[in-house]
């Protein structure tokens, strides 16, 4: 099967996670939100340990932290959980841009369909959205401005810092998708001024299928989004459901151990970059880089192989390495990547263009072994 080198889509579950979660399995037997029995109990304060690890990752409260399916969830409930608020006050504008993960676009264009209006902002060439084409754009009408932190093709951090110190004394909500940058950006999340984030716990070597919606307060008011779900006052009513409590002790274990270890694992998946750049320019092979490393997360590659179709360097490299060209929500379509299309990149380039993304725990010479496998299947393939 090769090396795993598609993090960005999932990363492989911790082994000390997991066991924390099978212990949780064996020995809480409880719901959660059963108040009439130990076992209850039990459940309840596992959670609410976890919460605790969740909001100290980001230092925030442990009641701004509200645990749902994952960061599509959360998106999903960010935007449609807002429109009570909006026709109460006539704010029916949206700013987003066009790079932003599907359950941001697809939501929008549902909003569209509501009476919402939805400003998209484009990327430049490298990657980035402008600060001021993003906040040139609020008006008093303005909503709730949605910016990812990292994007999840090409790893470029946007500038929500300062978007979010702008917004901090205006009368809109500033959302941060933080699917990719959480539980890696460590200190810079903790510095952003933002009202609402999401994000995924399989993204840190936690189990898929958990995450959390956090829900800043202001003037000790959480903002005004309503769950979009019914069935119970689970999660005060933003999430209603059963509360998979191992999967909340996975996903606030996986906050644990980050907490610890971001700055090791940072430094280590900067060796990994740095080591494939370098394999790249000692390759004679004729690619470029998608995106500005300068604002780029370590872990991540969005690499053009000139002349080397993508879906056959992916096929025919599979007993090296597994790599992808695009969002795991994309992986059945063949047009060619939205995110590189609204940098400008041209068709024939973004057709040639891979993401290669890893994380701490991979083999350094592993890595390497297989990504000269790569290039070497590449120049075959060179047409």
């Amino acid at each position: 099967m090769g090396i795993y080198l598609d993090f960005n889509s999932s990363s492989p579950i911790d082994e000390r996670v997991l066991t924390a979660m099978i212990d949780v399995y064996r020995n809480v037997a409880g719901n959660a939100d059963s108040r009439t029995h130990n076992f209850g109990v039990s459940a309840r304060q596992v959670v609410e340990n976890a919460r605790g690890e969740v909001a100290s990752l980001l230092n925030v409260n442990k009641d701004e932290v509200f645990f749902t399916s994952g960061a599509t969830e959360s998106n999903n409930i960010v935007l449609q959980g807002l429109k009570e608020y909006s026709e109460k006050t006539g704010k029916k504008h949206i700013i987003t841009t066009s790079i932003e993960h599907k359950a941001i676009i697809e939501t929008c264009k549902a909003m569209e369909k509501l009476g919402f209006e939805v400003s998209y902002v484009n990327p430049k060439l490298d990657g980035r959205v402008a600060y001021e084409d993003v906040v040139s754009l609020v008006r008093e009408d303005t909503l709730i401005v949605s910016i990812m932190h990292v994007n999840n093709e090409t790893g470029i951090i946007q500038p929500v810092k300062e978007i979010g110190e702008f917004l901090a004394d205006k009368e809109v909500y500033f959302h941060i998708d933080a699917t990719q940058s959480f539980g890696k950006l460590v200190d810079e999340l903790k510095q952003i001024k933002f009202d609402m984030l999401s994000m995924s716990a399989h993204k840190i070597g936690g189990p898929q299928g958990i995450g959390a919606l956090i829900l800043k307060k202001k003037r000790y008011k959480l903002p005004p989004v309503k769950g979009i779900m019914y069935g119970g006052q689970q999660e005060h009513g933003i999430r209603p459901g059963t509360i998979p409590v191992a999967l909340v002790v996975g996903l606030g274990y996986a906050c644990s151990l980050v907490a610890n270890e971001y700055r090791e694992n940072a430094d280590k998946c900067q060796k990994i970059k740095e080591m494939l750049l370098a394999e790249l320019d000692n390759s004679g092979i004729s690619y470029r880089i998608n995106g500005n490393q300068e604002c780029c997360v370590p872990n991540t590659l969005n690499v053009c192989f000139d002349g080397v179709s993508s879906e056959a360097l992916m096929l025919s490299t599979k007993q090296y390495c597994g790599i992808s060209n695009g969002s795991a929500c994309n992986s059945k379509s063949y047009e060619p990547s939205f995110v590189l299309s609204a940098m400008g990149i041209p068709v024939d380039q973004i057709e040639n263009s891979v993401r290669i993304s890893w994380g701490a725990e991979a083999d350094f010479e592993e890595v390497r072994a297989s990504f000269k496998e790569l290039i070497t299947v590449a120049k075959g393939l060179v047409f």
